[in-house]
């Protein structure tokens, strides 16, 4: 029943979120509370926030994690770590495609092309590249061990390049996206130019995100689990 209920919750919840993003006017003087503000230079677009931003956050939490529980299973030798950081890892590409796919979107109407090669696409196409070549690696070794030790050595070198390549150099180069070298800007989430009807849409769309993803990722180690638990009965066979 626990279960059950913050299923219907989170489905109530993210579907209350994408309702109001798409549906609250935007005004340049907002009069009441269910209105949004227009943020120059975004104007109507600005509404790829509520769903941008955090697809591209939960990828970095979802690469952190699969950083951590690699440095576990090295320190452990415990398989059950490499389940988990590679079911991180592997929902974290997927959020990474996310952010890139709404980002592109916004690209187009904004830009007027989906793909431009802007320091922040370009980092983020990197980064794709990168966790890419890591299940490339999963998949080149058959021995348990032998692949969670390099998988876990490779999650943790990975992330090493996530700060750099999704909070560094993007802001140190000239680029068209909000927030680079030659924007004045840090960007609206970051400098605080949403009001306070954006700002909890905006957070509640971060929270909906995460809760959708932590229960992704408890289905993917379960699986991974029973995955394990076959493979170890067919070798004993």
């Amino acid at each position: 029943m626990k279960g059950k209920f913050w299923k219907i919750f989170l489905g109530v919840w993210l579907s209350i979120v994408i309702i109001v993003g798409f549906s609250f006017p935007m005004v340049i003087s907002p009069q009441v509370w269910y209105e949004f503000p227009i943020i120059p230079g975004l104007e109507n677009k600005a509404r790829i926030i509520f769903f941008h931003v955090p697809t591209a956050w939960i990828a970095v939490l979802a690469f952190l994690m699969a950083m951590v529980n690699g440095i576990k299973y090295l320190r452990k030798n415990d398989l059950e770590y490499d389940i988990r950081s590679s079911s991180a890892a592997g929902l974290g590409l997927i959020f990474c495609i996310l952010a890139t796919v709404t980002g592109a979107i916004w690209a187009k109407f904004n830009w007027g092309a989906y793909w431009n090669w802007d320091p922040r696409q370009t980092s983020i196409f990197v980064l794709m590249l990168i966790y890419g070549a890591y299940f490339a690696l999963r998949s080149a070794i058959e021995i348990d061990e032998k692949r969670a030790s390099l998988s876990a050595v490779y999650a943790i070198i990975a992330f090493v390049t996530v700060p750099f390549l999704v909070f560094i150099m993007p802001r140190m180069m000239t680029g068209l996206h909000p927030g680079s070298a030659s924007d004045e800007s840090t960007g609206p989430v970051v400098d605080f130019s949403m009001d306070t009807t954006m700002y909890i849409v905006f957070l509640a769309s971060l929270f909906g995100f995460t809760l959708l993803y932590l229960w992704m990722y408890e289905l993917r180690v379960r699986l991974g689990k029973i995955e394990l638990y076959y493979e170890s009965i067919r070798s004993h066979e």
